[in-house]
């Protein structure tokens, strides 16, 4: 029988035929996974974690990639308008921020993970969802994950920085909290090593 696959039609056999539909399956259900490490610190507690939530997600066959926001050139937002006059298509700052933009509106999951300071995000994290204003409305269909980690060792003592994250993902359409990680009683940079959080990291990457 002849069947098109990726525009090019072939003589295929009902054999042949059924391994490409598995491979066609498999291509389809991979999902794209974007995961935003605002910690300053490389290697550090939330970021650590945000590699093994990717290992895991990659290890089950999809794409993935971390982008540590410390590298990057992230203006404050300067509150001019210039996004609402343009139907929130463009910023009037010329930044990194317009290809993360890209890539947050082409990701299937986003992972957004941030230390914990004075019980809410860092500066980091916050400048990147206030300059996502931009854009806002085309960052639809996604799943979110949260991660965030702290010294204090009480879990209702990171519900302040879910929260404003959740205020954030409020204004989208179409998106799910798929998952948050609660990394408390991590100070020193390699205190996430002695945890239970590394396999939670990557199990719930494995899941998305």
């Amino acid at each position: 029988m002849n069947i098109v696959y990726n525009g090019i039609e072939i003589l295929a056999s009902s054999v042949e035929v059924f391994v490409l539909y598995k491979i066609y399956k498999e291509e389809d259900m991979s999902k794209k996974v974007l995961i935003l490490s605002a910690s300053p610190r490389k290697g550090g507690n939330s970021d650590t974690l945000c590699d093994e939530f990717l290992k895991g997600a990659q290890d089950a066959g999809n794409t993935g990639e971390k982008i540590f926001l410390k590298d990057k050139k992230i203006n404050y937002c300067t509150g001019c308008g210039f996004c609402n006059t343009n139907n929130y298509t463009a910023c009037s700052q010329k930044d990194d921020m317009a290809e993360i933009l890209e890539k947050m509106i082409e990701a299937d999951v986003i992972v957004m993970a941030t230390p914990v300071y004075f019980y809410t995000m860092n500066a980091q994290l916050k400048t990147l969802i206030d300059r996502c204003c931009a854009r806002y409305t085309h960052i639809t269909n996604k799943d979110f994950y949260f991660i965030a980690t702290a010294a204090d060792g009480r879990r209702q003592a990171l519900e302040r920085t879910f929260d404003g994250l959740r205020g954030f993902t409020a204004c989208l359409d179409n998106v799910r909290e798929a998952g948050i990680i609660y990394g408390t009683g991590v100070w020193e940079k390699s205190d996430v090593q002695h945890t239970n959080l590394l396999k939670e990291a990557y199990v719930m990457g494995k899941n998305i």
